[in-house]
């Protein structure tokens, strides 16, 4: 599309977007201005619903999303912004504060990917936003398709085609096959899966790898799976 050839030339030319949503004009102002000192192109939306719409637009490449907003709160709008396909590139933080009373394992489910705590200070923000840029610039490079006789992984479509059947799963789900994917009957460790897939600095149990290893095997079949028990899994080709 227009808007994705848009979005890789400013990739080519070294630019990053990224798009901010929150309901409070000082937040926005404060983010803003710091993050355009840092040289990122910037859009602002003030409610989910304009958030998501001006998503589809520009395809950022980070989207901060505010989680109580009103016409259409954080967690719905990134349900929405996962639905879209030009959209399954783009990392999603969360912008949450310190009290608020959110399960961080619902926002995972919508397909978050990291969250930025409220009050922001400066230094903190624009560090945790390279970090998420540049962890989404490594997954991107070394996103080599996986292509079998009957399982094809397209990174560039963001799709999984299984005995001609399309798949589009969820950020992370496709994140976690991808992984295992690329070493193909190497086990890879739980806390390798956690720093691949959801990184350093975000807290998910145990528990979450194998909610979304369930649900590969639900929709691709128990044979690419492999549990070894006490260690982590193994993708078998």
């Amino acid at each position: 599309t227009q808007e994705e050839h848009t979005r890789d030339e400013l990739r080519a030319m070294g630019k990053q977007s990224i798009l901010l949503v929150d309901d409070e004009p000082d937040i926005l102002d404060f983010i803003k201005y710091n993050l355009v000192k840092e040289g990122y192109i910037v859009h602002t939306a003030t409610n989910g619903k304009e958030g998501v719409a001006l998503a589809k637009k520009v395809l950022p490449d980070l989207i901060l999303l505010d989680v109580m907003m009103p016409e259409m709160d954080g967690v719905e709008a990134c349900t929405e912004i996962r639905e879209h396909k030009s959209l399954r590139q783009s990392i999603v933080a969360f912008l949450t504060a310190r009290g608020e009373d959110y399960s961080q394992i619902a926002g995972f489910e919508a397909g978050a990917d990291d969250y930025i705590l409220k009050p922001i200070k400066p230094q903190v923000l624009v560090s945790k936003v390279h970090a998420l840029l540049r962890r989404q610039k490594i997954a991107r490079n070394n996103g080599d398709d996986y292509n079998s006789t009957k399982l094809t992984i397209d990174h560039d479509r963001y799709l999984v085609i299984l005995r001609g059947q399309e798949f589009n799963l969820p950020k992370k789900e496709f994140e976690l096959l991808s992984l295992l994917a690329s070493k193909p009957g190497f086990v890879f460790r739980r806390e390798k899966i956690l720093a691949n897939v959801w990184g350093t600095d975000v807290i998910v149990g145990d528990r979450t790898i194998d909610v979304h290893i369930r649900k590969l095997r639900e929709k691709l079949g128990d044979q690419y799976f492999k549990t070894v028990k006490g260690v982590g899994y193994k993708f078998v080709g």
